[in-house]
Protein backbone atom coordinates (compact mmCIF):
# COMPACT_ATOMS: atom_id res chain seq x y z
CA UNK A 1 0.00 0.00 0.00
CA UNK A 2 3.01 2.53 1.31
CA UNK A 3 4.45 1.61 -2.66
CA UNK A 4 1.37 3.74 -4.40
CA UNK A 5 0.41 6.56 -1.59
CA UNK A 6 3.58 7.86 -1.64
CA UNK A 7 4.08 8.35 -5.48
CA UNK A 8 0.31 9.43 -5.76
CA UNK A 9 0.91 11.98 -2.99
CA UNK A 10 3.62 13.33 -4.83
CA UNK A 11 1.49 12.93 -8.21
CA UNK A 12 -0.91 15.53 -6.25
CA UNK A 13 1.63 18.07 -6.12
CA UNK A 14 2.84 18.00 -9.06
CA UNK A 15 3.28 18.98 -13.80
CA UNK A 16 2.44 21.77 -16.80
CA UNK A 17 1.53 20.62 -20.51
CA UNK A 18 5.17 19.89 -22.23
CA UNK A 19 3.78 20.71 -25.70
CA UNK A 20 5.98 19.17 -27.85
CA UNK A 21 9.52 16.72 -27.44
CA UNK A 22 12.78 18.29 -27.55
CA UNK A 23 14.63 17.13 -30.74
CA UNK A 24 18.10 17.47 -31.37
CA UNK A 25 17.58 20.19 -34.51
CA UNK A 26 17.99 23.53 -32.44
CA UNK A 27 19.59 26.74 -33.54
CA UNK A 28 23.49 26.32 -33.51
CA UNK A 29 24.51 29.65 -32.88
CA UNK A 30 23.46 28.79 -29.18
CA UNK A 31 24.05 31.50 -26.27
CA UNK A 32 25.78 30.07 -23.19
CA UNK A 33 24.18 30.23 -19.40
CA UNK A 34 26.32 33.01 -18.61
CA UNK A 35 26.70 34.59 -21.12
CA UNK A 36 22.77 35.43 -21.39
CA UNK A 37 23.23 36.83 -17.65
CA UNK A 38 26.03 39.05 -18.94
CA UNK A 39 27.13 39.66 -15.70
CA UNK A 40 30.83 40.19 -16.27
CA UNK A 41 31.84 37.96 -13.68
CA UNK A 42 33.30 34.64 -13.30
CA UNK A 43 30.44 33.53 -11.05
CA UNK A 44 26.68 34.99 -12.17
CA UNK A 45 26.13 37.48 -10.14
CA UNK A 46 22.43 38.29 -11.66
CA UNK A 47 20.13 39.83 -8.38
CA UNK A 48 16.99 38.48 -9.77
CA UNK A 49 15.48 36.63 -12.65
CA UNK A 50 13.75 40.03 -13.37
CA UNK A 51 16.92 41.96 -13.88
CA UNK A 52 17.47 43.54 -17.64
CA UNK A 53 20.46 41.48 -18.18
CA UNK A 54 18.13 38.52 -17.99
CA UNK A 55 15.24 40.02 -19.79
CA UNK A 56 16.81 42.20 -22.21
CA UNK A 57 14.96 44.60 -22.01
CA UNK A 58 14.97 48.49 -21.28
CA UNK A 59 12.29 48.69 -18.35
CA UNK A 60 12.66 45.24 -16.95
CA UNK A 61 10.28 45.55 -13.47
CA UNK A 62 7.56 46.10 -15.91
CA UNK A 63 7.53 44.16 -18.41
CA UNK A 64 8.71 41.44 -16.41
CA UNK A 65 5.28 42.01 -14.60
CA UNK A 66 3.74 41.63 -17.88
CA UNK A 67 5.38 38.37 -18.41
CA UNK A 68 4.14 37.34 -14.84
CA UNK A 69 0.78 37.68 -15.71
CA UNK A 70 0.64 34.52 -18.44
CA UNK A 71 2.73 32.50 -15.25
CA UNK A 72 1.18 28.96 -13.76
CA UNK A 73 -1.18 31.67 -11.62
CA UNK A 74 -2.87 32.25 -14.69
CA UNK A 75 -5.33 30.39 -16.36
CA UNK A 76 -4.83 31.59 -19.93
CA UNK A 77 -3.52 29.75 -22.78
CA UNK A 78 -0.08 29.74 -23.88
CA UNK A 79 3.17 27.57 -24.06
CA UNK A 80 2.88 26.79 -20.24
CA UNK A 81 5.94 27.43 -18.00
CA UNK A 82 8.47 25.84 -19.70
CA UNK A 83 8.08 28.98 -21.92
CA UNK A 84 11.68 29.57 -22.81
CA UNK A 85 10.69 33.67 -22.99
CA UNK A 86 10.05 33.84 -19.12
CA UNK A 87 13.49 31.90 -18.42
CA UNK A 88 15.56 33.92 -16.07
CA UNK A 89 18.77 33.58 -14.37
CA UNK A 90 17.75 30.89 -12.05
CA UNK A 91 17.96 27.25 -13.38
CA UNK A 92 14.32 26.40 -14.83
CA UNK A 93 13.21 29.73 -13.72
CA UNK A 94 10.22 31.79 -14.90
CA UNK A 95 8.52 35.18 -13.64
CA UNK A 96 5.35 32.61 -12.99
CA UNK A 97 6.59 30.44 -9.99
CA UNK A 98 9.69 30.00 -7.65
CA UNK A 99 10.88 27.14 -8.94
CA UNK A 100 13.89 25.03 -6.50
CA UNK A 101 17.21 25.48 -8.22
CA UNK A 102 19.94 23.30 -7.07
CA UNK A 103 22.88 24.88 -8.67
CA UNK A 104 21.67 28.01 -9.60
CA UNK A 105 24.25 30.25 -12.01
CA UNK A 106 27.30 28.15 -12.43
CA UNK A 107 30.67 29.67 -13.65
CA UNK A 108 31.99 29.51 -16.94
CA UNK A 109 28.78 28.79 -18.95
CA UNK A 110 28.19 25.59 -17.29
CA UNK A 111 24.55 24.66 -16.86
CA UNK A 112 23.95 22.17 -14.15
CA UNK A 113 20.31 20.63 -14.12
CA UNK A 114 18.04 17.22 -13.79
CA UNK A 115 14.98 15.77 -13.08
CA UNK A 116 13.55 12.63 -10.98
CA UNK A 117 10.93 10.67 -12.66
CA UNK A 118 8.70 8.57 -10.21
CA UNK A 119 6.49 6.19 -11.68
CA UNK A 120 3.91 3.50 -11.55
CA UNK A 121 1.81 1.47 -14.28
CA UNK A 122 -0.25 -1.36 -14.82
CA UNK A 123 1.13 -3.60 -17.37
CA UNK A 124 4.89 -3.64 -18.63
CA UNK A 125 5.63 -3.87 -22.78
CA UNK A 126 7.40 -6.40 -24.08
CA UNK A 127 10.05 -4.11 -25.65
CA UNK A 128 12.15 -1.52 -23.19
CA UNK A 129 10.57 1.01 -21.02
CA UNK A 130 8.02 0.38 -18.80
CA UNK A 131 8.74 -3.06 -18.61
CA UNK A 132 8.74 -3.41 -14.62
CA UNK A 133 4.92 -3.42 -14.02
CA UNK A 134 2.74 -3.36 -11.02
CA UNK A 135 5.91 -1.23 -9.17
CA UNK A 136 6.36 2.20 -7.89
CA UNK A 137 9.88 2.80 -8.97
CA UNK A 138 12.52 5.45 -9.36
CA UNK A 139 12.86 5.18 -13.59
CA UNK A 140 14.89 8.23 -13.93
CA UNK A 141 17.23 10.12 -11.65
CA UNK A 142 19.03 12.34 -14.33
CA UNK A 143 22.15 14.77 -14.13
CA UNK A 144 22.78 16.95 -16.79
CA UNK A 145 26.03 19.29 -17.16
CA UNK A 146 26.04 21.10 -20.23
CA UNK A 147 28.17 23.70 -21.77
CA UNK A 148 26.21 25.32 -24.65
CA UNK A 149 28.50 26.89 -28.01
CA UNK A 150 28.09 30.31 -28.86
CA UNK A 151 29.58 31.01 -32.29
CA UNK A 152 28.20 34.96 -32.22
CA UNK A 153 31.77 35.76 -32.38
CA UNK A 154 33.36 33.34 -34.01
CA UNK A 155 34.83 30.32 -32.92
CA UNK A 156 33.86 28.13 -29.79
CA UNK A 157 33.26 24.86 -27.76
CA UNK A 158 31.09 23.03 -25.51
CA UNK A 159 30.28 19.59 -24.40
CA UNK A 160 27.36 17.58 -22.62
CA UNK A 161 27.56 14.57 -20.60
CA UNK A 162 24.28 12.98 -19.16
CA UNK A 163 24.00 10.21 -16.01
CA UNK A 164 21.06 8.52 -15.41
CA UNK A 165 20.12 6.02 -12.85
CA UNK A 166 16.95 3.95 -12.38
CA UNK A 167 14.69 1.12 -14.24
CA UNK A 168 15.23 3.42 -17.52
CA UNK A 169 18.97 2.78 -16.67
CA UNK A 170 19.44 -0.46 -18.44
CA UNK A 171 17.15 0.49 -21.08
CA UNK A 172 19.13 3.65 -21.89
CA UNK A 173 22.82 1.88 -22.02
CA UNK A 174 24.82 1.00 -25.46
CA UNK A 175 22.71 -2.21 -25.33
CA UNK A 176 23.60 -2.42 -29.05
CA UNK A 177 26.50 -4.76 -28.32
CA UNK A 178 26.96 -7.39 -25.56
CA UNK A 179 30.64 -7.02 -24.57
CA UNK A 180 29.80 -5.86 -21.18
CA UNK A 181 31.81 -2.20 -22.42
CA UNK A 182 31.09 1.31 -22.16
CA UNK A 183 28.12 1.61 -20.02
CA UNK A 184 26.32 -1.54 -20.48
CA UNK A 185 27.70 -3.65 -17.80
CA UNK A 186 26.31 -0.94 -15.41
CA UNK A 187 23.49 -2.64 -14.16
CA UNK A 188 22.49 -3.16 -10.17
CA UNK A 189 20.16 -5.70 -10.12
CA UNK A 190 16.10 -5.70 -9.58
CA UNK A 191 15.35 -3.92 -13.33
CA UNK A 192 17.84 -0.87 -11.87
CA UNK A 193 21.18 0.15 -13.38
CA UNK A 194 22.83 3.01 -14.64
CA UNK A 195 24.01 4.95 -17.84
CA UNK A 196 25.90 7.80 -19.61
CA UNK A 197 23.66 8.19 -22.80
CA UNK A 198 25.59 11.26 -23.68
CA UNK A 199 28.80 12.51 -23.69
CA UNK A 200 30.66 14.45 -26.40
CA UNK A 201 32.15 17.17 -27.48
CA UNK A 202 30.73 20.11 -29.85
CA UNK A 203 32.72 22.64 -31.57
CA UNK A 204 30.80 25.52 -34.02
CA UNK A 205 32.02 28.14 -35.86
CA UNK A 206 29.24 30.91 -37.66
CA UNK A 207 26.33 28.53 -38.13
CA UNK A 208 27.85 24.90 -38.60
CA UNK A 209 27.97 22.70 -35.78
CA UNK A 210 29.68 19.34 -35.27
CA UNK A 211 29.08 17.01 -32.16
CA UNK A 212 31.70 14.40 -31.08
CA UNK A 213 31.08 11.56 -29.32
CA UNK A 214 28.06 9.87 -28.01
CA UNK A 215 25.05 11.16 -28.20
CA UNK A 216 21.35 10.71 -28.92
CA UNK A 217 20.00 9.63 -32.46
CA UNK A 218 17.78 12.33 -34.37
CA UNK A 219 15.51 9.99 -35.25
CA UNK A 220 11.73 10.46 -34.59
CA UNK A 221 9.66 12.24 -32.16
CA UNK A 222 9.80 10.77 -29.05
CA UNK A 223 12.88 11.18 -27.15
CA UNK A 224 14.58 9.12 -23.73
CA UNK A 225 14.26 12.14 -21.74
CA UNK A 226 11.37 11.91 -19.67
CA UNK A 227 10.37 15.57 -19.77
CA UNK A 228 10.85 16.30 -22.78
CA UNK A 229 7.78 14.08 -23.96
CA UNK A 230 3.99 14.46 -23.55
CA UNK A 231 2.94 11.01 -22.56
CA UNK A 232 4.68 8.76 -19.50
CA UNK A 233 4.68 5.68 -22.28
CA UNK A 234 6.55 4.92 -25.30
CA UNK A 235 5.10 3.86 -28.92
CA UNK A 236 5.93 0.76 -29.89
CA UNK A 237 7.79 2.10 -33.22
CA UNK A 238 10.01 4.51 -30.60
CA UNK A 239 11.10 1.48 -28.34
CA UNK A 240 11.45 -1.40 -30.83
CA UNK A 241 12.21 0.62 -34.70
CA UNK A 242 14.11 3.22 -34.11
CA UNK A 243 18.36 3.77 -32.52
CA UNK A 244 18.39 5.58 -29.10
CA UNK A 245 22.01 6.46 -29.01
CA UNK A 246 24.50 7.39 -31.79
CA UNK A 247 28.76 7.28 -31.27
CA UNK A 248 30.63 9.32 -34.19
CA UNK A 249 30.60 12.87 -35.82
CA UNK A 250 27.63 14.64 -36.55
CA UNK A 251 27.30 18.26 -38.33
CA UNK A 252 24.43 20.86 -38.06
CA UNK A 253 24.47 23.22 -40.23
CA UNK A 254 21.53 26.36 -40.18
CA UNK A 255 20.36 27.50 -43.80
CA UNK A 256 18.91 31.25 -43.23
CA UNK A 257 16.54 31.49 -40.04
CA UNK A 258 14.43 28.44 -41.26
CA UNK A 259 15.80 24.86 -41.92
CA UNK A 260 19.22 23.02 -40.43
CA UNK A 261 20.80 20.13 -42.48
CA UNK A 262 22.42 17.09 -40.76
CA UNK A 263 24.97 14.80 -41.81
CA UNK A 264 27.53 12.47 -39.84
CA UNK A 265 29.19 8.85 -39.52
CA UNK A 266 28.17 6.80 -36.21
CA UNK A 267 29.61 3.29 -35.06
CA UNK A 268 26.63 1.47 -35.80
CA UNK A 269 23.30 1.84 -32.98
CA UNK A 270 23.11 2.14 -29.61
CA UNK A 271 26.84 1.26 -28.86
CA UNK A 272 29.34 2.89 -27.17
CA UNK A 273 32.92 4.10 -28.08
CA UNK A 274 33.53 1.14 -30.19
CA UNK A 275 32.98 -0.41 -33.60
CA UNK A 276 29.21 -1.86 -33.99
CA UNK A 277 28.78 -0.87 -37.73
CA UNK A 278 29.87 2.11 -40.29
CA UNK A 279 26.67 3.90 -41.01
CA UNK A 280 25.28 7.49 -42.39
CA UNK A 281 23.03 9.34 -40.47
CA UNK A 282 21.47 12.58 -41.48
CA UNK A 283 18.94 14.50 -42.52
CA UNK A 284 16.96 18.13 -43.05
CA UNK A 285 14.12 20.20 -40.85
CA UNK A 286 12.69 22.92 -42.26
CA UNK A 287 9.56 25.39 -41.65
CA UNK A 288 7.28 24.94 -44.39
CA UNK A 289 5.67 28.05 -43.78
CA UNK A 290 4.55 29.25 -40.37
CA UNK A 291 2.95 27.00 -38.78
CA UNK A 292 3.91 23.53 -40.22
CA UNK A 293 7.75 21.76 -39.11
CA UNK A 294 8.96 19.36 -41.71
CA UNK A 295 11.86 16.93 -40.24
CA UNK A 296 13.38 14.35 -42.09
CA UNK A 297 15.42 11.83 -40.80
CA UNK A 298 17.61 9.19 -42.07
CA UNK A 299 20.51 6.25 -40.89
CA UNK A 300 21.84 3.97 -43.42
CA UNK A 301 24.73 1.73 -43.53
CA UNK A 302 25.83 -1.79 -41.03
CA UNK A 303 23.90 -1.04 -37.75
CA UNK A 304 25.00 -3.98 -35.51
CA UNK A 305 28.39 -5.69 -35.62
CA UNK A 306 28.00 -9.16 -34.25
CA UNK A 307 24.77 -10.10 -36.83
CA UNK A 308 26.51 -7.92 -39.68
CA UNK A 309 22.39 -6.31 -39.43
CA UNK A 310 22.57 -3.82 -42.74
CA UNK A 311 19.90 -1.77 -44.42
CA UNK A 312 18.32 1.61 -44.31
CA UNK A 313 15.57 3.17 -42.31
CA UNK A 314 14.14 6.49 -42.13
CA UNK A 315 11.21 9.00 -39.71
CA UNK A 316 9.50 12.12 -41.41
CA UNK A 317 7.85 14.48 -39.27
CA UNK A 318 5.36 16.75 -39.27
CA UNK A 319 4.72 19.00 -36.63
CA UNK A 320 1.44 21.21 -37.44
CA UNK A 321 0.17 24.71 -34.69
CA UNK A 322 -3.13 23.70 -35.75
CA UNK A 323 -5.03 26.95 -33.76
CA UNK A 324 -3.36 29.08 -30.62
CA UNK A 325 -3.68 26.03 -28.18
CA UNK A 326 -3.57 22.77 -30.28
CA UNK A 327 -0.57 20.91 -31.70
CA UNK A 328 -0.79 17.84 -33.95
CA UNK A 329 2.55 15.89 -35.37
CA UNK A 330 2.17 13.30 -37.74
CA UNK A 331 5.04 10.75 -37.92
CA UNK A 332 6.03 7.95 -40.47
CA UNK A 333 8.81 5.44 -39.41
CA UNK A 334 10.57 2.87 -42.28
CA UNK A 335 12.73 0.06 -41.39
CA UNK A 336 13.78 -2.58 -43.77
CA UNK A 337 17.29 -4.41 -42.70
CA UNK A 338 18.64 -7.83 -43.91
CA UNK A 339 21.46 -10.07 -42.21
CA UNK A 340 24.97 -11.62 -43.47
CA UNK A 341 23.00 -14.30 -45.86
CA UNK A 342 20.76 -11.75 -47.60
CA UNK A 343 17.56 -12.96 -45.31
CA UNK A 344 15.38 -10.11 -43.70
CA UNK A 345 16.02 -9.34 -40.38
CA UNK A 346 14.18 -6.30 -39.52
CA UNK A 347 11.14 -5.11 -41.45
CA UNK A 348 8.51 -2.47 -39.66
CA UNK A 349 6.36 0.52 -40.58
CA UNK A 350 5.05 2.92 -38.10
CA UNK A 351 2.70 5.94 -38.45
CA UNK A 352 1.97 7.59 -35.16
CA UNK A 353 -0.01 10.77 -34.73
CA UNK A 354 -0.36 12.64 -31.89
CA UNK A 355 -3.11 15.89 -30.59
CA UNK A 356 -1.71 17.99 -27.81
CA UNK A 357 -4.41 20.62 -26.70
CA UNK A 358 -3.55 23.26 -23.86
CA UNK A 359 -6.55 23.74 -21.82
CA UNK A 360 -4.28 26.66 -19.41
CA UNK A 361 -0.22 26.74 -18.50
CA UNK A 362 -1.34 24.38 -16.04
CA UNK A 363 -3.04 21.69 -17.64
CA UNK A 364 -2.84 20.08 -21.36
CA UNK A 365 -5.03 16.75 -22.77
CA UNK A 366 -3.27 14.73 -25.55
CA UNK A 367 -3.86 11.77 -27.56
CA UNK A 368 -1.58 9.41 -29.31
CA UNK A 369 -2.80 7.10 -31.71
CA UNK A 370 -0.26 4.27 -33.61
CA UNK A 371 -0.53 1.68 -36.01
CA UNK A 372 2.78 -0.44 -36.01
CA UNK A 373 3.58 -3.21 -38.60
CA UNK A 374 5.84 -5.73 -38.03
CA UNK A 375 7.51 -8.74 -39.70
CA UNK A 376 8.61 -11.38 -37.29
CA UNK A 377 11.69 -13.21 -38.76
CA UNK A 378 11.18 -15.71 -37.32
CA UNK A 379 8.07 -16.83 -38.63
CA UNK A 380 7.81 -14.51 -41.52
CA UNK A 381 3.84 -13.46 -40.41
CA UNK A 382 3.65 -9.89 -40.00
CA UNK A 383 1.84 -8.08 -37.47
CA UNK A 384 -0.29 -4.93 -37.51
CA UNK A 385 -0.62 -4.06 -33.88
CA UNK A 386 -2.38 -0.49 -32.09
CA UNK A 387 -2.10 1.69 -29.20
CA UNK A 388 -4.43 4.59 -28.38
CA UNK A 389 -3.07 6.33 -25.35
CA UNK A 390 -4.83 9.04 -23.79
CA UNK A 391 -3.51 11.34 -20.65
CA UNK A 392 -2.66 14.76 -19.66
CA UNK A 393 -0.03 16.90 -18.16
CA UNK A 394 -0.50 19.15 -14.97
CA UNK A 395 1.56 21.12 -13.87
CA UNK A 396 0.78 23.28 -10.50
CA UNK A 397 4.54 24.44 -10.67
CA UNK A 398 7.37 24.97 -12.89
CA UNK A 399 9.54 22.26 -11.18
CA UNK A 400 6.72 19.61 -11.40
CA UNK A 401 5.39 17.29 -14.06
CA UNK A 402 2.16 14.69 -13.57
CA UNK A 403 1.47 12.50 -16.48
CA UNK A 404 -1.59 10.32 -15.54
CA UNK A 405 -2.42 8.13 -19.05
CA UNK A 406 -4.78 5.72 -19.79
CA UNK A 407 -3.29 3.32 -23.13
CA UNK A 408 -4.95 0.51 -25.31
CA UNK A 409 -2.99 -2.02 -27.13
CA UNK A 410 -4.25 -4.29 -29.34
CA UNK A 411 -3.32 -6.80 -32.26
CA UNK A 412 -6.00 -8.37 -34.52
CA UNK A 413 -3.51 -10.39 -36.23
CA UNK A 414 -3.37 -12.48 -32.58
CA UNK A 415 0.26 -13.26 -32.86
CA UNK A 416 0.90 -12.47 -29.25
CA UNK A 417 2.97 -9.40 -29.80
CA UNK A 418 1.91 -8.13 -26.32
CA UNK A 419 3.37 -9.04 -22.99
CA UNK A 420 2.24 -12.74 -21.55
CA UNK A 421 0.95 -13.37 -25.38
CA UNK A 422 -1.99 -11.12 -24.77
CA UNK A 423 -3.21 -9.54 -27.73
CA UNK A 424 -5.02 -6.99 -25.88
CA UNK A 425 -4.99 -5.02 -22.91
CA UNK A 426 -5.67 -2.13 -21.24
CA UNK A 427 -2.63 -0.26 -19.06
CA UNK A 428 -3.21 2.73 -16.48
CA UNK A 429 0.00 4.86 -16.16
CA UNK A 430 0.90 7.75 -13.95
CA UNK A 431 4.81 9.51 -13.10
CA UNK A 432 5.88 12.26 -11.36
CA UNK A 433 9.07 14.35 -12.42
CA UNK A 434 10.40 16.50 -9.90
CA UNK A 435 12.66 19.01 -11.97
CA UNK A 436 16.16 20.60 -10.31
Amino acid sequence: MLRIIVPLALASLLPNAILHAQTPFQSIAQVGYAAKCDCGEAVCGCEDSCSEAACGISDPAADCDSMCDDGCDSMGGGLGCFDTSKKGCGLFSNCGDDPLSLFGCTPCGLTVSGWAQIGYHSKGSDFRFNSFPNNVQLQQAWLSIDKAIDTSEGFDVGGHIDYIYGTDGPDTQAFGTDNGHWDQSFDNGGNYGSAIPQAYVEMGYGDLSVKVGHFYTIIGWEVVTAPDNFFYSHAYTMYNSEPFTHTGALATLAVGDNASVFGGYTLGWDSGYEDNGDNFIGGISSALCDDITATYATVFGRFVERTQERGYMHSLVFDVTVTENLQYILQSDVLATENASGAAERESIGVNQYWIYSINDCLSAGARFEWWNNLDSATGNRADVYDLTLGCNVTPHSNVIVRPEIRWDWDPDQLGVNQNDDKNQTTFGIDTIVLF
